[in-house]
């Protein structure tokens, strides 16, 4: 299956499931090496990052925990880059390893913001784990040591990421064409 609809939208295949499974077991490879000893938490901005943060934790080998947590930024379908709340953070990050799992970073600046949120908690270190980064859409500059995809400033579905709440459940990721 090539394409794909999806409401009224027609996708086509950029990122096959046996590649995601590839770079994310690379990525936990990868963290599993980096914070040996550290125990880091995960947290997983819901509603896209599940399907990745669940596989890619799996993926981890080192000892860790996971939370899940959801961001208040958006109006409509547009994020404002504003993080007005963070929803579901209730473990204590001070002296804490952290790595932030997101599903896509388009702008940067509802992580940037995130971040800035995140330090006031006197966390030990941050780091990012994100499955796609569009560098070019990037407004701001993140340090985003963890990513699997740099993909175009294109709408794609699948792999978690949704078109109006349809999708998440597509084993690969597709592009809008």
């Amino acid at each position: 299956m090539d394409n794909i609809k999806v409401l009224d939208k027609t996708f086509a295949i950029s990122i096959p499931e046996s590649r995601i499974k590839e770079r994310v077991a690379e990525l936990g490879a990868a963290i599993s090496r980096d914070l040996e000893g550290k125990n880091p938490i995960f947290l997983a901005v819901l509603n896209g990052s599940f399907v990745f943060a669940a596989d890619l934790l799996r993926a981890v080998s080192i000892p860790c925990e996971i939370s899940f947590i959801r961001l208040a930024s958006y109006i409509g379908t547009s994020s404002t880059g504003n993080v007005k709340e963070v929803m579901g953070l209730t473990e204590d990050l001070e002296g804490r390893t952290v790595v932030v799992v997101e599903d896509i970073i388009d702008s940067g600046l509802t992580m940037k913001e995130l971040l800035a949120t995140l330090q006031a908690k006197h966390p030990a270190e941050v780091h990012v784990a994100s499955l796609l980064v569009k560098p070019d859409n990037m407004k701001v500059s993140l340090d985003i040591r963890y990513r699997c995809f740099e993909i175009p400033n294109d709408f794609i579905v699948g792999y978690g990421l949704d078109y109006d709440g349809y999708g998440r459940n597509l084993k690969d990721i597709y592009t809008v064409v």
